[in-house]
């Protein structure tokens, strides 16, 4: 049993069951052994490899959209180009590499960074250095204004609620302690009553209400002051069925097997965060396909280029597009969720059938 998962289990034989939402946040933000509190998750010595990690088109292509969103938006000056979650800062950098297409962009804009991880912060103030980031530990903490604001791979690690409907009714799925004092998973919390009552017994459906706040958030500052989101991640529609997973090594590992030391993650429901964009006062796009998303953005042309620039790396770099774009890669797996104010033109890589598509 790790550290981590002694002061869980202390914390279970004190107080009775926890939600899945607060193991999930105890596992990844506790203070002194959270999961993202240790060290760099990234990359093929880590956990797992993101999109930006793969090739610089994907870091490029968000850069673009950035910037076109930018002049459709009025071209303010100055307004902040936020990142959720940012990494290593190695989307950030390829993207701001990519604007520098538009000189005035780069002149306006005031970098911001979400991150709550020391190491990560590290990594990004040596890469990120030339464009003086300001660190925020919340999207609460970003100041007001006009704001092009880019995510992926930030909301499938918030934590999320279960909920399953038994032979007696709805109940919250916990984790509690089975006879030998481990950590094991209990149906037996109370439940909201606003759960569908006409699913099977045994379905389960998942909610994420911080990630719903985040984007009710986001959706209020657009609203207000202007400018535009997206948000790249790996989900559904609706939030129906069990997809919360545990990555380490690249390999998938049992949940609740050693909390802090692997990655946590679950499928994003967009249909809620339609539903938030919508509360917030905003208008929601998509979500569409990662590989199309990618395409419409011109990575196929980028790609040729490079390859016709560095012939001996044509191989690898065909091998990276497919991940990003292929049908059964992240090309399908991933989605594409975009936020504009209402009545504002389909942003780049969306349109106008995608406006409001995840209702």
């Amino acid at each position: 049993m790790t550290t981590l998962a002694g002061r869980i289990a202390g914390r279970i034989r004190e107080e009775g069951p926890i939600t899945v939402a607060a193991y999930m946040a105890a596992a990844l933000q506790d203070p002194e052994d959270g999961y993202y509190r240790r060290g760099d998750p990234l990359g093929r010595g880590g956990d797992f490899v993101t999109a930006p990690e793969i090739s610089q088109m994907f870091g490029e292509m968000i850069g673009l959209w950035c910037v076109d969103g930018w002049l459709a938006d009025g071209a303010p000056d100055p307004f902040q180009l936020v990142e959720l979650g940012p990494g290593r800062g190695t989307l950030m950098a390829d993207a701001l590499r990519a604007a520098a297409i538009r000189p005035a962009f780069r002149a306006a804009l005031r970098l911001h960074l979400v991150e709550s991880s020391p190491g990560l912060r590290a990594r990004q103030a040596a890469l990120l250095a030339d464009a003086r980031p300001t660190w925020h530990e919340s999207v609460a903490g970003l100041p007001p204004g006009p704001r092009c604001t880019v995510a992926n791979e930030f909301l499938d690690a918030l934590p999320i609620h279960q909920f399953v409907h038994t032979a007696h009714g709805w109940r919250e799925r916990g984790v509690g302690l089975d006879g030998d004092g481990n950590l094991a998973f209990v149906d037996s919390l109370p439940a909201p009553p606003d759960l569908p009552p006409d699913l099977p017994i045994g379905s389960m459906v998942e909610r994420r209400p911080a990630a719903e706040a985040i984007v009710r958030d986001l959706a209020r500052a657009i609203a207000a002051c202007g400018g535009r989101a997206v948000l790249i991640d790996y989900g559904h529609g609706a939030g129906h069925g069990d997809t919360l997973q545990a990555v380490r090594g690249h390999e998938r590992v049992p949940v609740l097997e050693a909390p802090g030391e692997a990655d946590l993650s679950a499928h994003v429901a967009f249909a809620d965060l339609a539903a938030a964009a919508r509360a917030g006062g905003a208008a929601p796009w998509g979500p569409v396909p990662q590989g199309r998303f990618l395409q419409s953005l011109g990575i196929l042309a980028r790609a040729e280029r490079l390859a016709a620039a560095r012939p001996a790396a044509r191989a690898t770099l065909a091998a990276a597009l497919h991940r990003l774009i292929g049908a059964g890669a992240m090309g399908t797996l991933f989605k594409v969720f975009a936020i504009t104010r209402h009545g504002a033109p389909p942003p780049a890589g969306f349109t106008d059938a995608d406006r409001g598509a995840a209702a």
